[in-house]
């Protein structure tokens, strides 16, 4: 049964979508760093649902930190974060304990904890669990930035519709984190959005592809095998729910490269630092930017009639579902696979320097 992620930095996630509060716990973080809550609660702001993209149920998401801050720093002994479901309507649930919705970890569930999990709106398989996840990346995140290393995601796709490439990543990176939906190119996000009032309207649902750039990683953090900054990268982020593909800068579309083409040619730029002509391998923390790309799948809840199984008569049946859901989850999601990065990230860098790297003063 394991809720934790990470090895030097942890992060343990608790609580079900309909209970009472869900959090989350931050061990191994260092003492002295800021905690900066006016940056936590625009970081949950992004993650919050917004008008006829998402939603119906919308919490205020006011968290409290109930250990491991002192008069707004760090303490460097488990930090607790706390953050209460006010807008449940486990009702809307009532019909689905023993007829598991397609596309959702209810049969899962069933399997795993034999009929005692709390099934109200997934339980602890929920995507509500992610605003506990958001709230200790953000906690992660600014202590990162003090480190110059900055992390942003955009919209690359969703159907038919594209955003713009990364250009100035510093630019862009600060535009995107003030940006409540994610694309570079206004054009693109109006009609991105306009493609999912479509699927809503339709009672439908709709994915896409999350690019995100990370700058700043000094070079050489990481493992070589098993915990190499992919591999925790990759296994950070396939633990959100909806995240169905990972690739690292050229990605697949690397296998089609020769050798020639694919490798990154090093050189100096203008301060005398080894750089690389080309990023196409994009996860491998020799100082250039980290880029990646997470395919997000339609949100399985959706209004169209579905086949279903009853696990307690053991038969086939249609299932409608009840109840208050996103047509598309990616714009919300840009927010969790950047505290997902952020959280990683430290811990490799904790691993490789130390805990007290992230500090803001030298013990």
């Amino acid at each position: 049964m394991k809720n934790t992620f990470g090895n030097s930095l942890t992060v343990t996630l608790f609580g079900e979508s309909h209970g009472d509060y869900i959090g989350a716990v931050i061990d191994g973080i260092a003492p002295g760093i800021t905690v900066d809550h006016a940056y936590i609660c625009a970081r949950l702001a992004l993650r919050r649902p917004s008008g006829r993209i998402s939603t119906a149920r919308v919490e205020a998401d006011e968290y409290k930190i109930v250990s491991g801050e002192y008069m707004g720093k760090t303490t460097g002994t488990p930090l607790t974060i706390l953050i209460p479901n006010t807008n449940k309507k486990s009702g809307d649930y009532k019909n689905i304990a023993l007829t598991p919705r397609p596309g959702h970890a209810d049969y899962a569930a069933e399997c795993k904890y034999h009929g005692f999990q709390d099934p109200r709106g997934g339980g602890h398989f929920s995507g509500r669990i992610t605003a506990a996840l958001v709230a200790a990346g953000a906690v992660i995140s600014s202590a990162l930035i003090s480190k110059g290393i900055r992390i942003g995601t955009h919209i690359s796709s969703i159907g038919e519709v594209s955003d713009r490439a990364f250009g100035e990543l510093y630019d862009d990176i600060a535009e995107l984190n003030s940006k409540p939906f994610p694309t570079l190119s206004t054009e693109a996000g109006d009609e991105m959005r306009r493609v999912i009032e479509a699927a809503a309207a339709d009672g439908d649902s709709v994915g896409g592809v999350l690019e995100t750039a990370v700058i700043g990683v000094p070079c050489g953090v990481g493992e070589p095998w098993f915990d190499s900054a992919e591999s925790m990268l990759a296994h950070g982020l396939f633990s959100i729910p909806g995240i169905k593909g990972v690739e690292f800068g050229a990605g697949f579309g690397i296998s089609r490269l020769r050798g020639s083409e694919a490798n990154d040619a090093f050189t100096f730029d203008g301060d005398d630092n080894v750089i690389t002509k080309t990023n196409n391998n994009g996860g491998i923390t020799n100082g250039m930017p980290i880029i990646f790309r997470c395919a997000v799948k339609p949100t399985p809840s959706i209004y169209k009639e579905q086949d279903s199984v009853c696990l307690d008569t053991r038969e086939c049946v249609k299932l409608a579902i009840e109840g208050r859901h996103d047509p598309a989850i990616i714009h919300r999601a840009r927010a969790v696979v950047d505290a997902v990065a952020a959280i990683a990230i430290a811990d490799m860098l904790t691993a490789r320097f130390g805990t007290d790297y992230l500090a803001e003063e030298d013990f």
